[in-house]
């Protein structure tokens, strides 16, 4: 019962989180642990991490949220200057649409995945299923499944978990917090949109297959920091306040992390099942 009554919240906060006005409310800049600060809204993600030869930025929200995640970095006492390097979740608008704006402000090397350069640097056009448009960007480096990207110490690797769109990608890393090392990952999205078509999709044919091989991505990963591209992803308010008393302790939830897979792969399952029963 209690695992029933978690996939059914887990999956109304995530159906909440796809078009939640939390996704333009400021929210509180912190550090959530080792290197890796939050400068995001109250849903959508941004991260900054920081090295001693410049910072990393990943996902840059709407073009709208830009003056919010500006002032959140300069008041973790970054520069924009700093920002030696953008990355990104996915090549959807909540996610990518500032993109360009930080770009000029930062003068930031953009590295995208593979299969999502094309939408990046289209401004949206081509994606399979939305009709999003964003000013285009060009991408300074393109990224392949296992690439690293190293900055000032730190090491993130590019783990391609496609579905959600091509080029998916989930980040990992590795803090140190309070002696401790913690394997960070960051979930890119397992999750299958409203009118997602997962069978006989001649926009994407192998779509299904690509989420099977992401949720086993996803569950191989080590994980002791759990976070990804929506705060609703991983209960970012609920964990925001029991880090007020606890710090970083209140992110480190392996158990929560193996709950989310499970229950997206789940999901995905269902879906795929419903479809097929179609044809």
């Amino acid at each position: 019962m209690r695992r029933a009554i978690f996939g059914l919240i887990l999956s109304a906060s995530i159906l909440a989180a796809q078009g939640s006005p939390d996704w333009h409310r400021p929210f509180p800049e912190f550090r959530i642990a080792g290197n890796i600060y939050w400068v995001g809204t109250a849903d959508l993600a941004v991260y900054l991490i920081k090295t001693p030869s410049g910072d990393i930025l990943i996902n840059t929200d709407f073009d709208q949220d830009v003056p919010l995640i500006q002032k959140s970095i300069e008041q973790t006492g970054a520069k924009m200057s700093d920002i030696k390097i953008i990355l990104i979740s996915h090549s959807h608008d909540d996610h990518v649409a500032g993109t360009a704006a930080l770009k000029k402000l930062t003068g930031a090397q953009l590295m995208v995945m593979q299969p999502d350069v094309r939408e990046m640097e289209a401004g949206g056009e081509g994606d399979f299923q939305y009709d999003s448009h964003w000013t285009p960007v060009k991408v300074d480096k393109v990224l392949h499944d296992g690439d690293t990207v190293k900055l000032g110490g730190t090491t993130l690797v590019a783990h391609l978990t496609p579905g959600h769109t091509k080029g998916c990608t989930t980040w990992t890393t590795q803090v140190t917090e309070n002696g401790q090392p913690l394997n960070v990952v960051i979930v890119g999205s397992p999750n299958v949109n409203p009118g997602y078509k997962l069978v006989n999709n001649p926009k994407y044919p192998n779509q299904a297959q690509d989420y099977e091989k992401t949720f086993a991505v996803l569950k191989s990963l080590p994980c002791d920091v759990f976070l990804g591209a929506h705060g609703a992803y991983f209960g970012l308010k609920a964990k925001y306040e029991k880090y007020r008393s606890e710090g970083p302790a209140a992110f480190i939830d392996p158990q929560g992390y193996k709950a989310y897979v499970s229950e997206r792969e789940s999901a995905f399952r269902r879906e795929l099942a419903r479809q097929s029963s179609q044809r």
